[in-house]
């Protein structure tokens, strides 16, 4: 019942962020001192796993570059007496951690990436983190919270958080049948409904456990919304065969795909930051907001 490999879709091309991200992958962007990935990386590793699964596109070697061991930097630190910085790099993976690094050569969507990795994942449950989701758990990570779940039911999980109806369009949403506050049965799951055609306004968000029977599924999944292979068509048609559970989660959502979400990441976790978090908060305190834009004549009218 342990989840050891945990897989991350990163090969896209972050086209929200251009410029920033012509040469530099998306999942590299800095959320104050560490960029997205480590986030998700680290927690996979609070919820147990030890097998980093990585499926990568051109221009991201810096991926395998931030996780690789960097024999100069560490030798320059050491040299120069920093033993602050020099555990601060050698602590971003741990020893027992492993990573594997799988191209997909062709960007077809989701499901599309989660299936590339079947060599690796093999025969087992396995996790699924979307770096763009940054998620700051309250008494412990999201993907922690999921595993205790997925433990006590012994199925697959997804994160889910309610969603405005006005946003739902860009979700994948769940019907569920109610267990506990919080937990629900699938029933159900369509992607990017309609508001009016949604059947709940629980949407799927970046983290899954999944069975490997998913991936059966996805090597005969067509192509779906958006022209893409969907991972939530495969665990639409693995509902029909096994329990799959929607868990809302303790915590908060940043959509680091969006350049807004992306900007909010960066001021509350700096705000609670333990070196400057103090000081950070005063300077805000004290920045003058900017003046509102007059109404145009037509907009007063």
């Amino acid at each position: 019942m342990r989840i050891r490999k945990a897989l991350f879709p990163v090969a896209g091309l972050g086209t929200r962020f251009l410029p920033a991200t012509k040469a530099s992958p998306k999942e590299m962007l800095p959320v104050v001192d560490k960029p997205l990935i480590q986030y998700a990386v680290q927690e996979a590793l609070s919820a147990g796993a030890e097998e980093l699964i990585f499926i990568t596109g051109r221009s991201k070697n810096a991926i395998m570059d931030h996780f690789d061991k960097a024999y100069e930097l560490e030798a320059e630190l050491e040299a120069r007496g920093k033993s602050d910085m020099l555990k601060v790099v050698q602590e971003i993976l741990p020893p027992h951690a492993t990573c594997i690094f799988i191209r997909q050569a062709e960007a077809l969507g989701l499901g599309h990436a989660v299936a590339c990795g079947r060599a690796a994942i093999g025969n087992e449950d396995f996790a699924v983190i979307l770096a763009d989701d940054l998620i700051k758990g309250e008494s412990a990570t999201c993907m922690e919270q999921m595993r205790r779940v997925y433990e006590e039911f012994g199925a697959s999980v997804i994160a889910v958080q309610e969603v405005a109806p006005e946003e739902i369009h860009r979700y994948g949403v769940v019907e569920i049948k109610p267990i506990s506050e919080g937990l629900g049965e699938v029933t159900g799951i369509v992607e990017k409904p309609s508001a009016e055609e949604a059947p709940s306004n629980w949407a799927v968000v970046g983290r899954y456990i999944l069975t490997p029977h998913v991936l059966d599924i996805l090597e005969a999944t067509d192509p779906g919304a958006g022209g893409e292979i969907q991972l939530t068509d495969a665990i639409a048609e693995a509902l029909k065969q096994q329990t799959v559970l929607a868990m809302r989660f303790d915590g908060k959502r940043y959509d680091c795909g969006s350049k807004l979400g992306y900007l909010q990441a960066n001021v509350e976790l700096a705000l609670s930051h333990p070196e400057f978090g103090a000081q950070f908060a005063n300077y805000l305190r004290d920045l003058p907001l900017p003046e509102p834009e007059p109404e145009s004549s037509a907009e007063s009218a």
